[in-house]
């Protein structure tokens, strides 16, 4: 029979970081698939703390959190020493190390990371922005965008957008169509930083079988047809290279990967004086 490990995630916030600690630590195990994730997002009581605590000792494993209530932190921490289980304050390694820097002691609020400042309203006009144009569409205004990602179908341009846009930047797409020219206005923008998306043809081939299928439509149309899928990427190859645009292979990249080589490119360009406005507030 398997061994299940329980991970306790408790958090007095909405448990983003948290989760996203655990995920990262997890993806260097072999076992990671046999860990039953406990979420406990929003802990901000003690009556709370105590249902939780009441699952913790039903379902021993390990227990991360980020608590800033010294209270909550306390109770939680004692009662895990009772059940004999570890408990891991997730950023207190790093929360001790800037408290070094700044010369003074954290804040003690919940939540301080999600305040409705000049940069959130920033990332909700970016995420406006980005679904206002998606595919090609409103490229009167692709002026005002930070990025613009042109690539085949298929390379991820509308998931890598929005996840760009969730970190603060305007970004628009296009999709490069052979003997479907895209808006004259592409080779002319100034202040966007314009990338191309590519990926191997046999990676494109396996990625629009799949969609097909998962459309119940049969896999045998031009849209899989290896030679034209290679003729493809080479044309949309060549309008990169002819405009000097980056380019990125998504082949093997997540969206995340993805989006973190994209923002590397924009910041290297403004750092050397081009356009664009930097690192975004987060």
């Amino acid at each position: 029979m398997t061994q299940r490990f329980h991970l306790h995630l408790l958090s007095d916030s909405t448990g983003e970081t948290l989760e996203s600690i655990a995920k990262a630590a997890l993806a260097q195990f072999d076992d990671a698939e046999h860990v039953v994730k406990h979420f406990w997002p929003m802990v901000r009581s003690e009556s709370h703390l105590d249902r939780i605590l009441t699952d913790v000792a039903a379902n021993p494993g390990l227990v991360l959190f980020t608590l800033v209530n010294r209270d909550t932190r306390r109770k939680l921490e004692t009662r895990c020493r009772a059940l004999g289980l570890p408990a891991i304050a997730a950023l207190d390694a790093v929360s001790d190390a800037m408290s070094n820097m700044f010369g003074q002691e954290a804040k003690a609020r919940p939540g301080r990371q999600h305040v409705m400042d000049a940069a959130y309203f920033a990332r909700v006009a970016a995420i406006q922005f980005t679904i206002a144009h998606d595919d090609g569409i409103n490229a009167q205004n692709w002026e005002e965008a930070d990025i613009v990602l042109a690539g085949v179908s298929r390379t991820s341009k509308t998931p890598t957008s929005i996840y760009l846009a969730n970190r603060g930047y305007k970004t628009a797409n296009i999709p490069i169509v052979p003997g479907s020219p895209p808006p004259p206005n592409l080779f002319q923008l100034k202040h966007p930083m314009v990338i191309g998306l590519v990926t191997s043809a046999e990676r494109l081939i396996q990625v629009r079988r799949n969609r097909l299928l998962s459309l119940n439509q049969l896999p045998d149309t031009d849209y899989v047809d290896e030679e034209k899928v290679r003729a493809e990427v080479a044309h949309a190859r060549r309008m990169f290279a002819d405009n000097g645009w980056p380019v990125i292979d998504v082949s093997r990249r997540s969206i995340e990967e993805t989006a973190a080589a994209v923002i590397n490119l924009y910041n290297e360009r403004a750092a050397a004086g081009g356009s664009g406005d930097g690192v975004k507030p987060i």
